[in-house]
This record gives structure tokens, C-alpha cells and sequence, in this order.
């Protein structure tokens, strides 16, 4: 494998591979390329830690996890993802269940025979349930509709939808429903039986020791160094964009992908998420870890209460006091978390340019959610990450 030494006296002397972003995918292949070749590897993140948008801290005053950027579950039915993370964590038997609050009334989700019994005061049998449902479709039954508003008629009835999905949905894209392109909801799930557990994976749970800790092990060798605080874009320190190519260094970029490129071709579009705090004097708010809230008048979309992620810490936990983080959805500016690629056709074609334009950058592999515009999952960043190190990042390493 050849090294990277600087060209020119005084300057540093670089690693084997640069990776832009301490997230799980930058932290991936971080470890694969160790594990496999031995190469240096030097982390940069502009962020004061590691893990991205996973990482995880603990609260002093009520002993609960907090994710800092909002909850965070793994869950997996990719068995190579799956016997990978278990290399640096074990996982609790945690298994998510959300609630929602319509007109006063919680409710399971997603939508089940439970939520449709209770919610019509009904003892449905599946079948019975089917027929209400498709009925409720109305004259949208049958039909394509090509908005959100439509769309969720016609999959779940009128009743539901407008429960349930309408306000919640206008609240999370701060724009009316009947102005959404269907395709945000190409599938509204609902169960007619009583399961409520949210996902359907083989696999789940949460990091025992935290989000942080399994990060951490990610890269526990000394051949990985990291940098905090340090940004890719700024030539007053070493590991910037234009030194690193002008040195002929790999890089593995995970930042934004039009911002790589200094925005020349325009803005991809996101939306951000804004958190408010709020403390109790109780150990249990919600007695569940999400609560959503569909109705209107509230204006945040959900909250979060990460005590209840964690019940088997009840005896480091504080029992009366508790943390809640309410979730305020918004379109996203420069300077903002960029959270969920908007994903309109103007978007997915200026993405398009972009990417041709990486495919020109013979020693930058773009990953991760910002420099793909992609919404991902752990575990489907993870399973990136492991392909993009075989295809990609190792063939750069073995020139």
C-alpha cells in the first residue's frame, strides 16, 4: 500500500486516507480500512464529537440518554449489518412502540385493529375492518390521486387519514397536504390485526452502553486519529479540500455534496428539525419513549421522553424527574442541520448533476446521507458504508 507523504517541506505529513465526517458511514470505513490494509486513517469533523447524528449523551440531572439529535432506533433485517455493529455493542431487547394523541385520546401506532376498534368504538374482525376502511376510500377508491391529501383518502379512509396523517403531516412540511406530491406517501401501513410493534425487522434494540460508547469502539486503534472542530472547507489547517487533492490523498467525504462543490450548481433542499426541552417533576410523563400528536394545535409534531428507551436503567435514573424534547419540523437554510432530502424532481435532477460531477473526482468517495442526498436509516448507512469500502475506498488504498 503506498503512503501519503507531503511533497513539500514544511507541510504535514499525510495519512494513507482522509475521511470527512465522523458518522457511522465515515466510521465504517475508517475501521474496515484498518482492519483490512493497516492504513493510517485520519478523521475530520467540524462537529466537537463523533457519531454524527447518533451520538448520544447522558444527562446529569435525570441519568436519561439523551439523543442529540432526536431519537435514534436501531432495527435491521441485513444479517451482515446486523453481526457487524455487534462487534462493538450489545443491544438491549428493546422494541419500539409509538402512541399518538388525537382529540384527547392516545392511540397505537401505527394504525392497527386496536386503533381502529378503539377509534370507532368497534369490535372488528380484520375483514370487517377491511370493508370499513375501503368503504371510508369513498369515490377516491380505486383511483390514482397525484396528492398527499388524496392519497391517504385512498388508502386508509377519510377518518382515519384525517386523524391520524392530515395535520400531523401538514405540521411536518409546514405546507397543506392537497399541495404535496402524493409519493411522500406511496403507502400509508396499516395492520388489521393487534401487532403495534413499529418496525418489522429481524432485529432490534439500542445500544447498551449508549450510542457514544459503540462509536468510540468503532475506532478504538491507533492508527485512527480524529480531529474535532475542524473544517474540510477551511485552508488555514492542514486536512482541507484543496491541500488533500494538491497531496494525492484519498479522501471519504460525507458532508453535503453541493456544498463539496461550493453550491455552483444551486441548493439541494432539506428539512431541519428544532427541539424545545422541557423538564417535570415526575419520573414518567408520557410512560412511553414517542408520543405523537396529530391534532392541529399542537404545534410541535412529537415528543420525545428518553427515560422510556431505557427502562432496564430505571435504578440510574432519577425517579422524579424526567426530560422531554418537543420535535418542531421546518424547511431547512444554510446553516442548519439538513435532516430529510426534500426530494422533489428539481431536486432529484440537480442531485443528478452533482453526482456526475463526483464521479470526476478520481480520489473522493461521496457517502452517507449529505453527500448522497439520501434519507437513511443505522442500519442501511452501515451497509453503504461496509459496499463503499469494497467497491470503492479499498481499491484506492491497494494502488
Amino acid at each position: 500500500m503506498a503512503g501519503n507523504g507531503a511533497s513539500q517541506a514544511g507541510s504535514p505529513r499525510y495519512p494513507d486516507l482522509v475521511i470527512v465526517g465522523a458518522g457511522l458511514f465515515g466510521l465504517t470505513v475508517a475501521q474496515q480500512a484498518v482492519e483490512h490494509t493497516g492504513a493510517r486513517v485520519h478523521i475530520i469533523d467540524v462537529r466537537g464529537h463523533i457519531g454524527g447524528n447518533a451520538y448520544s449523551y447522558f444527562d446529569e440531572e435525570t441519568g436519561a440518554e439523551i439523543h442529540q439529535y432526536g431519537a435514534h432506533l436501531f432495527h435491521t433485517s441485513n444479517k451482515r449489518v446486523w453481526e457487524y455493529v455487534n462487534r462493538f455493542t450489545e443491544f438491549t431487547d428493546y422494541v419500539h412502540r409509538v402512541y399518538a394523541t388525537h382529540d384527547g385520546v392516545v392511540y397505537p401506532l401505527p394504525i392497527n385493529l386496536g386503533t381502529i376498534n378503539q377509534f370507532f368504538r368497534a369490535a372488528y374482525t380484520p375483514a370487517e375492518a377491511r370493508a370499513v376502511i375501503e368503504e371510508q376510500a369513498g369515490e377516491l377508491a380505486g383511483t390514482d390521486p397525484q396528492n398527499l391529501n388524496d392519497k391517504g383518502i385512498q388508502l386508509i379512509g377519510r377518518p382515519l387519514y384525517e386523524a391520524f396523517i392530515k395535520n400531523y403531516t401538514g405540521k411536518q412540511w409546514q405546507t397543506d397536504p392537497s399541495e404535496l406530491p402524493a409519493s411522500i406517501i406511496k403507502r400509508l401501513p396499516v395492520r388489521f390485526n393487534y401487532d403495534n410493534r413499529y418496525f418489522k425487522d429481524t432485529w432490534e434494540g439500542l445500544p447498551r452502553d449508549g450510542y457514544t460508547k459503540w462509536m468510540e469502539r468503532m475506532i478504538d486503534d491507533p492508527r485512527i486519529t480524529v480531529g474535532l472542530g475542524v473544517d474540510f472547507f477551511d485552508e488555514s489547517q492542514p486536512y482541507n479540500k484543496k491541500a488533500l487533492q494538491a497531496a494525492g490523498v484519498p479522501v471519504v467525504y460525507t458532508g453535503p455534496i453541493d456544498r463539496y462543490f461550493d453550491y455552483e450548481l444551486g441548493d439541494l433542499k432539506w428539512r431541519t428539525v428544532d427541539f424545545k426541552e422541557v423538564r417535570y417533576d415526575e419520573g414518567d410523563h408520557f410512560g412511553c419513549p414517542v408520543m405523537n400528536f396529530s391534532d392541529a394545535d399542537v404545534p410541535y409534531t412529537r415528543a420525545i421522553e428518553f427515560k422510556n428507551f431505557n427502562p432496564e436503567r430505571r435504578d440510574s435514573q432519577n425517579p422524579d424527574r424526567t426530560v422531554v424534547w418537543q420535535e418542531y419540523s421546518r424547511f431547512a437554510e444554510r446553516g442548519d442541520e439538513p435532516y430529510y432530502p426534500i426530494n422533489t424532481d428539481e431536486d432529484r435532477k440537480l442531485y443528478a448533476q452533482y453526482e456526475a460531477k463526483a464521479k470526476a473526482e478520481p480520489k473522493t468517495v461521496f457517502g452517507g446521507r449529505l453527500g448522497t442526498y439520501k434519507y437513511y436509516d443505522m442500519h442501511q448507512v452501515i451497509d453503504t458504508a461496509l459496499t463503499a469500502y469494497e467497491t470503492q475506498v479499498a481499491p484506492l488504498l491497494n494502488k
